[in-house]
């Protein structure tokens, strides 16, 4: 089999499986409570602001289903991502299997978002176009994703320090 095709079936499978167990967990629902015990739950617990659930929206998006760790977090000298620099931008580690021109050869640090304003950052994540106006690069996918996950990854995106030393 072809390079390009078991990459192709590779990323067709982990986003089956993502999409799956996505599905999976939006059906298991807890069974209701009684009502009193309920009303004292509630009165214990405070909500968490929408913010709040908006990173953690967008914790979901990077970590499950954009999975941007794999080339925006550097590896160690074993090649197992570097949890200590996490997301803080990285040499890309794949090859494509024909020489393109327009290969990105370094993914940009993202925690924190440094250098992206927020519509720049929505705008890479809903129409794949960078804050220069051009579409961005391979291997970075090109994500049409609705306004509400944009926003909620650039809020997690944005709780995250950009201060880890980069290599």
């Amino acid at each position: 089999m072809k390079a390009t095709y078991r990459f192709a079936f590779c990323l067709f499978a982990v986003l089956a499986v993502g999409f799956g167990a996505t599905s999976l967990s939006s059906r298991e629902r807890p069974a209701p409570a009684p009502a009193k015990a309920q009303k004292t739950a509630q009165k214990s617990t405070t909500a968490p602001t929408a913010n709040q659930s908006q990173v953690d929206r967008g914790k979901y998006l990077v970590e499950n289903v954009g999975m941007c760790e794999e080339c925006h977090t550097p590896r160690d000298s074993n090649g197992n991502l570097d949890e200590s620099r996490r997301l803080q931008g990285a040499a890309i580690w794949i090859m494509p299997v024909h020489p393109m021109t327009n290969w990105a050869m370094r993914a940009p640090a993202i925690a924190g978002l440094p250098g992206f304003t927020d519509a720049e950052a929505e705008t890479v994540l809903e129409q794949g176009i960078g804050p220069n106006g051009l579409p961005i690069q391979p291997p970075m996918h090109v994500y049409h994703m609705a306004p509400a996950d944009a926003q909620a990854i650039v809020a997690y995106l944005r709780s995250m320090p950009d201060t880890y030393p980069r290599d």
